[in-house]
């Protein structure tokens, strides 16, 4: 059956009901598309979903392989009542992803010379080119460096650095020699580093001295050092060695160095340029099997402890590597640019493995949309001309706020393909983004995923499918979409509710990090034989799929999912507070924002001082991103006679929504009139 069946008569945009509207790519743009038309589209989506054997054993066809795959190409169970939740893809075949993405571009297909990356610093002073020989070399002489500290096969290595070079030479020196890399964004707390440091048990961590955000100055290394001793008073010291980049901004900036304090541990800790000093430029890859470990990147979860999602070797190679050529419709001659970081599951699918896989030429930019000035995202596509550009939509309604006026001043017309990620774009956002920035000629590919798919799911492509501003559109090829209702009963046609999957694709997860009974209650128990994404989903009269937002008790600000658990935890910890309740509020950039209610302890005050010193507190136990836009004193919360907390009022009431439904099942509802009376209407 179709994933979809969609009018392809051609509407003319108009300024009303813009998500009813129906865009095509313009005429000529996609000549030569890899995917040429929704004909194309559905004939390799039958193919993908009919015989997944023989689809995925031509795209295997394009890697190098030291054991060949053999035998049945995909295993999985998806029924907790039938046993451990597993999926296993081309299990026994051996190679290496860094040897795929590096070695067969420069041995293989002639790619030495070309760029692989634009590095752009935080300052448009900064910037550096990097071929993919060099970045072979850097790669193998980290790797070396690696072993030399005792690395091995199987190990874990944090990673907790800036977007610059040295974060895609660890990660990818990491798989070269078998170990496990686990990056942490460089934005968040120690306490956050130690966690996942622990739960991950790495022995090495790789960090920077410091950063410049905008111009604000982080000092990275005292984070990381501060992380560390969290891991020993924690009776879980792991950290063997603390490798230190000297930053890019630090070397040519004596300014900037001497107002950096740096700590360090001589029995710990060693500068990067130090280790890598005489090292060895080639290193023979390890030869892994398809289900050995990669990496494991952690997602916030709805009980506040993350969870280390784990991908493995070949089915992420081919899932990343498939969705970046056909979703961004990549061809040789193509400049590509992901805004994201390498700290989220974009940057490690669409920034490192799937554009090196496609031997691609891809810009790193270590620095902020409006720094130092409100056209820098312009300025760098004119400069490198960018020809396939994907942001969040943050970053969209964030620019938006200053106009067109900045864009006016350069040349996008390289520009063929805008794509989207992090959260749905609203439809404002989308139509500012196609007529503004891709001047009505560029597709908007608005891309559904998660940390757990590894890779794009639901998505347009941009020559097949006709758009509609803010669906994700149509499943990717393999990718099989359900919708659910509460009971688990499948709905057909025109319908909303639970999104599910009921089949596995290669890039899926493997499992939660040393807890298979997290894996399977978070994504398997409520559904049997689906995997459930926590998203809600609507399908249109075309088979369009919309996504409508979380289901559990999570948050999507500015693309960064957070536990509202996670954030309570940090709330109560303050000894004023006795109790924590957290929803969102819609923001104008962000999309959503955290809106708290705090109740105090007897005899405490609620003033601005305490305000303060709560968004203080939560910034420092999981990170600026999580800092709360309202708090709201709250004598009382909504509980029903068991003692549960009614979140759905207190979401109406931080959206000042006043029919409130049904409460009867309110243990004291006059509760609800005071925190309306109140309620926070500007930021803390």
């Amino acid at each position: 059956m179709s994933p979809v069946s969609v009018s392809t008569n051609r509407v003319v945009p108009g300024p009303q009901e813009p998500e009813e509207k129906t865009y095509h790519p313009s005429d000529g743009l996609f000549t030569d598309a890899h995917v040429p038309d929704f004909d194309a589209y559905l004939a390799l989506y039958k193919k993908s979903t009919e015989e997944p054997e023989e689809f995925w054993a031509d795209v295997a066809q394009e890697f190098y392989w030291k054991k060949p795959p053999s035998g049945q190409m995909l295993q999985y169970n998806f029924d907790v009542n039938k046993g451990n939740i597993y999926i296993k893809f081309m299990e026994g075949a051996k190679t290496n992803i860094c040897y795929n993405v590096l070695d067969r571009n420069v041995h293989e297909r002639n790619l030495g010379e070309k760029v692989a990356y634009y590095w752009e610093g935080n300052s448009p002073d900064h910037h550096q080119t990097i071929t993919y020989n060099q970045l072979l070399r850097n790669v193998c002489r980290c790797a070396n460096a690696l072993k030399l500290l005792g690395v091995k096969k199987g190990d874990r290595v944090a990673i907790y650095l800036p977007m610059i070079p040295e974060l895609v030479y660890t990660m990818l020196a990491c798989a070269r020699i078998g170990a496990v890399h686990s990056i942490v964004f460089a934005g968040f707390s120690s306490e956050s580093l130690c966690e996942r440091i622990v739960d991950a048990q790495c022995n090495i961590l790789v960090t920077a001295d410091g950063v410049y955000r905008g111009d604000k100055l982080i000092n990275l290394k005292k984070i990381a050092s501060e992380a560390v001793e969290r891991c020993k008073e924690s009776m879980a010291s792991c950290v063997q060695k603390c490798v230190v980049v000297k930053h890019h901004a630090f070397r040519t900036n004596t300014d900037a160095s001497s107002k950096l304090q740096t700590p360090w541990d001589e029995s710990c800790d060693i500068w990067w340029d130090d280790l890598m000093d005489g090292v060895s430029d080639e290193c023979e890859p390890e030869w892994m099997d398809s289900e050995d470990p990669l990496f494991i990147l952690y997602t916030s979860g709805s009980t506040g402890k993350p969870k280390g999602v784990l991908h493995t070797v070949t089915g992420y190679m081919l899932y990343t590597s498939l969705t970046f050529k056909y979703v961004f419709d990549y061809h040789h001659d193509d400049v590509y640019w992901c805004t994201a970081d390498i700290g989220w599951i974009t940057g490690h699918s669409y920034i490192t493995y799937g554009p090196l896989a496609n031997g691609a030429t891809s810009v790193l930019f270590e620095g902020v949309p409006v720094y130092p000035h409100v056209g820098r995202l312009w300025e760098i596509i004119e400069k490198y001309g960018v020809s396939k550009f994907y942001t969040a939509p943050t970053a969209i309604r964030l620019l938006m706020k200053y106009g067109r006026e900045p864009l006016q001043r350069y040349d996008l017309s390289s520009l063929r393909v805008l794509g989207t990620v992090g959260e749905p774009i609203n439809p404002e956002a989308w139509l500012w983004y196609y007529d503004v920035v891709g001047q009505q000629r560029c597709p908007v590919i608005d891309t559904f995923w998660q940390t757990e798919t590894g890779g794009h799911v639901l998505t347009p492509l941009p020559a097949a499918t006709p758009l509609k501003p803010g669906s994700a559109t149509c499943p990717f090829f393999g990718v099989q979409p359900a919708i659910l209702n509460e009971h688990g009963e499948e709905l057909e046609g025109e319908a909303e509710g639970y999104l599910v999957f009921r089949k596995p694709w290669p890039g899926i997860m493997r499992g939660v990090y040393g807890n298979q009974e997290r894996f399977e209650s978070t994504y398997f128990r409520k559904f049997p034989g689906f995997y459930v994404t926590g998203d809600g989903c609507r399908r249109d009269q075309d088979g369009y799929y919309w996504i409508t937002g979380r289901i559990d008790d999570m948050l999507n600000v500015s693309g960064h999912l957070l536990s509202t658990a996670e954030v309570e935890a940090a709330l109560t910890e303050h000894p004023s507070v006795a109790e924590a309740a957290v929803v969102s509020r819609p923001h104008a950039v962000k999309g959503e924002c955290l809106y708290c209610f705090v109740t105090l302890k007897d005899h405490k005050e609620f003033n601005r001082t305490l305000m303060e010193e709560l968004k203080r507190k939560v910034r420092e136990k999981i990170g600026p991103i999580a800092t709360p836009d309202f708090i709201q004193n709250a004598p009382g919360l909504p509980k029903t006679r068991s003692g549960k907390i009614m979140r759905r009022v207190l979401r109406q009431i931080a959206h000042n929504e006043k029919d409130l439904g049904d409460l009867s099942t309110l243990a004291d509802p006059k509760v609800v009139d005071v925190l309306f009376s109140q309620r926070c209407e500007a930021a803390a």
